[in-house]
């Protein structure tokens, strides 16, 4: 495929801090600005459209629709519904959420529990463009996504205690691609969580079966699993910053030796393994040199790892108790860690404790 540029896009915070300012000024004039102009955090001042709106005396509500560029939101061509009215003389501008607007349930994000979901960045970008429109209005503004109930069930915000839809996000007001950075956010912000639940056993998976094989093994409640996807050391990083008691990282055994490598984006794209790495492993835990030369030339680790198997080698423990030396190193101390290695069924094939 020939490479280019990848298309940047907005965030859900910059499409309602457009919609809000177009029905401000909607509410003042009785006319809409379409396109309507905004001002974003670093001084940048896209235009956005309209998708629809509706005006009367004391409110107005405008729609856009939220392009993510190519970046893989979920959230890309929703529908971003900001309805704004007249508040009481002194009350400033008040923030709730609309239909597909989550509302935060438990403590440790930015936002009290009961709050709407609506980020301090995105109520602010929405804040200082009214205040553009007219110094201090005091206004309700209402924020809600069309079917953003559904969607937010593919989100990690149900986990995260994030009830009713989605959270209106954004620091910039500008998406970019791939979203690494919203990703390892997420994984930030879900141990914040389990940290002011007062969660001191917390596991961090590669995916569905490595979690489902983590909570048959422990019985963890929600809030304590975090999808790392990854992005280990996303997970490792933080944890030295902000230390738990005990995380479990589980994950499949190739990921898991990247990890063991020293890798810590452990995405086929951005790491490779090292099957001479594998190779001296497996001279560690007793391969002979037809084995070794085997799992050198090997094509894929679950091929030396089934070659481990048929021949009793305990290559799995190896590489977990390798990976754990490596996350030990990046959490300094601050964390018990441990590792298990499993299949793609979800059979545990390595384990260091």
């Amino acid at each position: 495929m020939d490479k280019k540029e990848l298309r940047k896009g907005w965030t859900t915070g910059a499409c309602a801090t457009a919609a809000a300012r177009a029905a401000y000024g909607a509410i003042l004039t009785g006319e809409f600005c379409d396109p309507v102009q905004i001002r974003l955090p670093k001084g940048q001042t896209p235009s956005f459209c309209l998708n629809r709106q509706g005006v009367n005396e004391q409110s107005a509500w405008a729609a856009v629709i939220k392009d993510a560029g190519d970046d893989p939101d979920i959230t890309h061509g929703a529908e971003i519904v900001v309805h704004v009215e007249r508040g009481k003389p002194g009350d400033g501008i008040v923030f709730k959420n609309g239909a597909g607007v989550g509302v935060v349930t438990k403590p440790g994000l930015p936002l009290a529990v009961g709050e709407p979901a609506i980020n301090p960045m995105p109520r602010q970008m929405i804040t200082d463009n009214l205040n553009e429109v007219q110094e201090n209005p005091d206004v309700i503004v209402t924020i809600s996504i069309t079917k953003g109930e559904a969607l937010a069930q593919k989100t990690m915000n149900p986990r995260l205690g994030i009830l009713g839809g989605l959270s209106v996000l954004g620091t910039t007001g500008i998406v970019v691609p791939y979203s690494c950075a919203a990703w390892i956010h997420s994984i930030h912000r879900g141990i914040d969580v389990a940290r002011a639940l007062g969660i001191g056993h917390m596991a961090a998976t590669t995916g569905s079966t490595s979690e489902k094989t983590v909570v048959a093994k422990y019985g963890l409640e929600e809030s304590a699993l975090i999808d790392m996807g990854d992005f280990a050391g996303g997970v490792l990083k933080y944890v030295r910053q902000k230390p738990i008691d005990k995380l479990t990282l589980c994950g499949g055994f190739a990921k898991l030796c990247k990890l063991a490598q020293g890798e810590m984006d452990l995405h086929s794209s951005r790491s490779r393994l090292d099957f001479d790495r594998l190779a001296q492993w497996m001279k560690e835990a007793g391969a002979n040199e037809d084995l070794q030369n085997q799992s050198r030339n090997a094509n894929t680790a679950l091929e030396v790892l089934m070659l481990a198997l048929d021949h009793n080698i305990a290559l799995g423990d190896l590489v977990a108790c390798r990976a754990k030396e490596v996350a030990q190193a990046v959490v300094s101390g601050h964390c018990h860690i441990e590792i298990i290695a499993i299949n793609r069924f979800g059979d545990i094939v390595g384990h260091a404790e």
